[in-house]
Formats: C-alpha cells, sequence, structure tokens
C-alpha cells in the first residue's frame, strides 16, 4: 500500500468537496495522508478524519462514529445484520425504523440491539416511499463490516 502526505491546498479542497458532499463541516486541518488499497480506493486519513473514496464516492469510514452519527439512519432487525455484513443491499422489510432521507444521499445501516453501524448505503428512494413500501429495494450497500476496506482500514492510523 503506498501511502502520501497531499499539500494544505489539496487537503483544503478535499475537505470542501466532502463536506458539500456531506452537509458536514470539518475542523482545519492541515495535511491529509492518501492511502492507495486498490486502483479505485483510497483511504484518506486526518487528524480524527478517515474518508473513504472509491472511484469519485467518498464515504464515511464505519470506524469514525462520531462522522456516522451525523448522517441520517435505518435500523435494522437482527434477520438483516448477516446480510449486511456480507454487502447485500437493504430491502424494505429488514427495516424497522429510519430518519428522514432523500433518494441518492448516503444513510446509515445501525442494528437494532446494541446501535452499532454496521454499514454505510446510498438510498434508492426517499424516507417519504420507504414509508409507502412494503417490499423492495431502500438502499444499496457500499461500505460495510468485514468487507475489504475495513480490513484494510483498521491498519492505518492517522
Amino acid at each position: 500500500m503506498k501511502s502520501n502526505l497531499i499539500s494544505k491546498s489539496e487537503t483544503s479542497a478535499l475537505l470542501k468537496t466532502v463536506s458539500e458532499e456531506w452537509g458536514i463541516e470539518f475542523p482545519k486541518i492541515k495535511n491529509l495522508k492518501v492511502h492507495q488499497i486498490l486502483d479505485d480506493a483510497q483511504i484518506i486519513t486526518g487528524k480524527g478524519i478517515k474518508i473513504l473514496k472509491i472511484n469519485d464516492d467518498y464515504l464515511p469510514f464505519l470506524s469514525e462514529t462520531e462522522t456516522l452519527e451525523k448522517f441520517p439512519s435505518v435500523t435494522v432487525d437482527m434477520g438483516a445484520v448477516k446480510f449486511m455484513c456480507k454487502g447485500a443491499n437493504l430491502m424494505r422489510p429488514g427495516i424497522r425504523s429510519f430518519t428522514e432521507f432523500e433518494k441518492d444521499k448516503l444513510v446509515c445501516i445501525v442494528e437494532e440491539s446494541q446501535h452499532k453501524f454496521l454499514a454505510v448505503g446510498k438510498s434508492v428512494v426517499s424516507s417519504e416511499e420507504v414509508e409507502k413500501m412494503d417490499k423492495g429495494e431502500v438502499l444499496k450497500n457500499l461500505h460495510y463490516i468485514s468487507d475489504k476496506f475495513w480490513e484494510t482500514g483498521k491498519t492505518i492510523y492517522d
């Protein structure tokens, strides 16, 4: 794995982009480090920040609870947990509750018993539509516990 510090201006630009996409403010950070883990995937780290970039998508890394709590979430029943941890997309029957979210936005998937984050997905429908659904796909699973990024990311510290 190759790691590089990026410049102050690149750091500012990247944080601005992610901040606008996520609707979250980040503290000022001088430099971020980019860890190239695959041709199309990077883990970006800085003081208190860990971001997963897959192709052109920026995702909050699952170990960053403080960041994940700022996103809309869907709570799943215990029967859905094993499927979420294997990368399955989230279907309506496995959902117990959810906060408000828009279509095509990042949403965190949480398990119901201990309220742990299991995955980050992109919504296929809005929360308004989910209320009216009995079945069908709700979220595309993009990053989940036990995926290749999770395993590699556990070894990267800033």
